[in-house]
């Protein structure tokens, strides 16, 4: 039995919550039972390249940004950049990624470094934020790059999100093929909360992730961007120009990953987020859903070394290749030691039965 939603301040924020089972930081997706992994579809490429943030693109193929290698038909040391683009073509059972900036054979070079946890297609645009270098370096400052051209050349934006802004490793919500699908005209990204100054990559704790946004046709302007304020009156989300003002949308006491993901899953109208817990780089994948980009969260997956892939450490779902009801998916997953590498696996998820012993509809 789930408890009803609660709200609560955090700090000098509203927030809404829901009753956690024992070890996890929510309560039970009304709607996810579970998730199964289907591991005789596994597929592993790319080795020595890691990371993997994607995004679905107007012209049908899907983009993704790895680093530390030579992407697709490449090494750790054979066309290693430390950041790059690759392409990906066609359907989750047949597919092959192409270099399109560095890496191995790349149809261009890659011009500048960094690592990138956020990458996006709207408008036939592409946008991904990019910090400087491996490591906590990319605390430093995240700035979002733009390609007009595929993937083939980027542009630096004149301002940054900054260390002392605490604001690092920002992704954004994937929406369907180019944002189709999206609830509005707002592009929507998350950030982790910068607590101390770590001096290696591990869980953030206490584990804050944050929410912005920004209309889709000014993702370049500084002065666009919003930030979720808590929750105001009935529950509807308050936002402010202030970067001071902002509030969690997500919290875990048992930390948060220095990366994440969140997805919008069309069928299942939930919004997915995918992140570590505990420890770094041992497989704790947190699954979370939500019927809105600020929750309420529930959760639908909370794992210990996660299917035995114990170096994993980041994890997304491919909007492209979900099935239209949203049951069926592609998970795409990166690590350490032979997970230093691109990583498919096909799954379904199992839904909540009602007490008639139907599945649940999302609503």
């Amino acid at each position: 039995m789930i408890n009803a939603a609660r709200f609560v301040w955090v700090g000098t924020c509203l927030a809404v919550c829901t009753a956690a089972r024992a070890g996890t930081p929510y309560a039970p997706s009304p709607v996810i039972a579970n998730a199964k992994f289907d591991f005789a579809t596994h597929e592993r490429q790319a080795p020595g390249s890691d990371n993997w943030a994607i995004t679905w693109a107007d012209d049908g193929h899907q983009y993704a940004a790895w680093g530390d290698g030579g992407g697709f038909g490449g090494t750790n040391s054979d066309g290693r950049v430390s950041l790059g683009v690759s392409r990906i073509e066609g359907a989750n059972d047949k597919y092959q990624g192409v270099n399109i900036w560095g890496g191995k054979n790349g149809e261009n070079a890659a011009k500048f470094g960094g690592k990138s946890y956020g990458i996006l297609s709207v408008g036939g645009v592409l946008y991904m934020w990019v910090g400087p270098g491996s490591d906590t370096t990319s605390y430093q400052e995240a700035r979002l790059c733009k390609s007009t051209d595929r993937g083939a050349t980027w542009s630096k934006a004149e301002w940054a999100f900054t260390k002392a802004d605490r604001l690092v490793m920002p992704t954004f919500c994937q929406f369907g093929r180019d944002y189709a699908g999206a609830r509005d005209n707002y592009v929507y990204a998350y950030d982790i909360r910068l607590q101390g100054n770590p001096s290696r990559l591990d869980v953030h704790r206490p584990g804050h992730i944050e929410l912005m946004r920004v209309p889709k046709d000014s993702l370049l302007e500084r002065a666009g961007y919003e930030f979720f304020a808590g929750l105001g009156s009935g529950g509807r989300p308050t936002w402010t120009k202030d970067i001071a003002g902002r509030c969690p949308v997500f919290e875990d006491p048992n930390g948060v990953g220095w990366c994440f993901s969140v997805s919008y899953n069309t069928g299942l109208k939930r919004y997915l987020l995918c992140t570590e817990h505990d420890a770094s780089f041992q497989g704790n994948l947190g699954v979370f859903d939500a019927p809105e980009p600020w929750g309420p969260w529930t959760t639908a997956g909370y794992y210990q070394n996660w299917e035995k892939f114990g170096s994993t450490f980041f994890w997304n779902f491919s909007n492209k290749w979900l099935s239209q009801d949203g049951r069926s998916f592609t998970l795409i997953f990166t690590g350490t030691g032979a997970n230093d590498s691109w990583n498919t696996v096909r799954g379904a998820f199992s839904l909540v039965q009602s007490k008639a012993g139907r599945s649940k509809t999302a609503h």
